[in-house]
């Protein structure tokens, strides 16, 4: 009997957790381990953040769930992996720490034949000083409490402006090398649209604030869209959206403080600037969760499995070389660890190969990007391939048999940008592939008949239907394996 263990349980830990439960589950043991008691559809966040959802429409217990499978659940945080055992035990390992209140503190080893990382991001709101819910004074929508403060924190703003206040509203990233601008572009339009809701839109100045070149760049390198039978960039798509609201933009931006009710920041000119601010969400930066990894010997082998921001390294070329020298086929297929074959990672826990928006520094030298995005079908997809891939090296496959590469695979995005029945809308965007491949597509990257972009009522509807479709599909109930990931 082979032992399974998965790290995490957001959208990628989960996937590969119930398609192994499928393929494996009577006759293998499958843990999931995850700090989180709760499985969270992180997408419909940002309508928690504006009070047009709550908590529970947006999570669910996984010990629940998880007892009617052939999953075991471990409410833990992952410390450090031993791949090849200690001076204990020859089989590879995890070390874990209990998260629960009746076993907080308490660690176990959990042994494995394979592991799969699906940690996710640690949310390294420390890398800019004053930015975050906890520490600092901005509101995010990372989490579903962390959402359920914004929304505490937006509905006071709205009643001061109702009581004839005006307000500065900001939202976007804060830091230079922030990935996941699309939960912010998000927000701000759902903000944008509760204000009209309460008819105080006109009290209110609604500043985006990123560290993208331009507009609609999203950390992909910019996007070429066709709508309405017309080829468009992403830039002019994203800025018209932006100039029909009345909300401004400020890009090249890296945020290195936030101070009460002020933002400074630097712009990709070398000059340094302040924004004041009376409701600020910002986007923290990704790392990885922080875990280490040792040999046998007890010797620190965490530089072999990590790169130096902390995801795992892959089945990437990771060859430094000049941006404009990488390849499409630079990114993984199979999300195998090169050191140990039975180790995987997937989801925004691996390691990208580089940027795929140009690397750009400030005249200080200051690092001003986006970093590639890995979460979403991506991250769903590759979570699936890996779990295939590991029934069938059960089954005596000697590599991995399916492959996911960002390179190879497109990505349907489906951006609210406003909740209402009648009056919510909905920018629906597709791209092939998400990783631009210039040797295929020399004029954009990607396949123009492929990839578009539009906005209206039936995107919303499309948006809402997909919550719902999403978070049926994680509960496993019936039928949910003829949902598409």
């Amino acid at each position: 009997m082979s032992k399974i263990v998965i790290l995490g349980a957001g959208i990628a830990g989960h996937t590969v957790a119930r398609h192994l439960n499928k393929l494996v589950g009577k006759d293998h043991e499958i843990t999931v381990i995850s700090p989180n008691a709760k499985w969270n559809w992180i997408p419909s966040n940002i309508w928690v953040g504006v009070g047009q959802m709550t908590e529970e429409e947006v999570t669910f217990d996984l010990a629940e769930i998880y007892k009617k499978t052939f999953v075991k659940f471990k409410q833990a945080k992952a410390l450090s992996i031993h791949p090849d055992g200690d001076s204990s035990q020859d089989q590879g390992f995890v070390s874990i720490e209990y998260t629960t209140p009746e076993k907080s503190g308490e660690t176990e080893k959990v042994s494995f034949d394979y592991l799969v990382n699906a940690t996710g991001p640690k949310l390294n709101f420390g890398a800019t000083p004053g930015l975050g819910p906890d520490q600092g004074y901005t509101v995010s929508v990372c989490t579903a409490k962390h959402a359920i403060e914004a929304n505490h924190r937006l509905q006071e703003i709205i009643q001061t402006m109702k009581d004839g206040k005006n307000a500065t509203i900001v939202i976007g990233t804060g830091h230079g090398m922030c990935t996941c601008q699309g939960a912010a572009f998000e927000y701000i339009y759902n903000v944008d649209h509760v204000l009209r809701e309460a008819n105080v839109r006109d009290k209110a100045d609604i500043v985006w604030l990123s560290n993208e070149y331009e507009l609609g760049d999203f950390g992909m390198g910019g996007v070429h869209i066709e709508r309405g039978g017309y080829i468009t960039n992403g830039k002019t798509f994203a800025e018209s959206l932006m100039a029909e609201r009345g909300i401004r933009w400020i890009t090249r931006a890296h945020v290195n403080k936030v101070e009460p009710g002020k933002i400074h920041y630097e712009t990709i000119d070398g000059q340094f600037h302040e924004q004041n601010f009376d409701f600020s969400m910002l986007i923290p930066p990704f790392a990885g969760v922080g875990l280490k990894a040792f040999d046998k010997s007890g010797e620190d082998i965490s530089s072999l499995i990590f790169a130096p921001n902390g995801f795992m390294k892959v089945d990437a070329d990771y060859t430094p070389r000049p941006y404009e020298e990488w390849s499409a086929s630079d990114w993984p297929h199979t999300y195998q660890n090169p050191s140990y074959q039975n180790m995987f990672a997937v989801g925004i826990a691996f390691a990208p190969p580089h940027m795929i928006s140009k690397p750009m520094q400030s005249a200080n030298g200051t690092a001003i990007n986006p970093t590639a995005p890995r979460t979403g079908m991506p991250s769903a997809a590759m979570a699936k391939a890996v779990a295939f891939s590991i029934n069938d090296m059960i089954n005596g496959a000697e590599k991995p048999t399916h492959t996911a590469s960002m390179a190879e695979m497109g990505a349907a995005c489906v951006a609210s940008t406003g909740a209402g029945f009648f009056t919510g809308t909905a920018a629906t965007m597709t791209v092939f592939p998400v990783v631009p491949d210039f040797e295929k597509y020399p004029d954009y990257g990607r396949d123009i008949n492929l990839t578009f972009g539009e906005i209206g009522l039936a995107g919303h509807w499309m948006k809402y239907l997909l919550h719902h479709a999403f978070i049926y599909q994680a509960k496993l109930k019936p039928g949910w394996s003829f949902i598409p990931d």
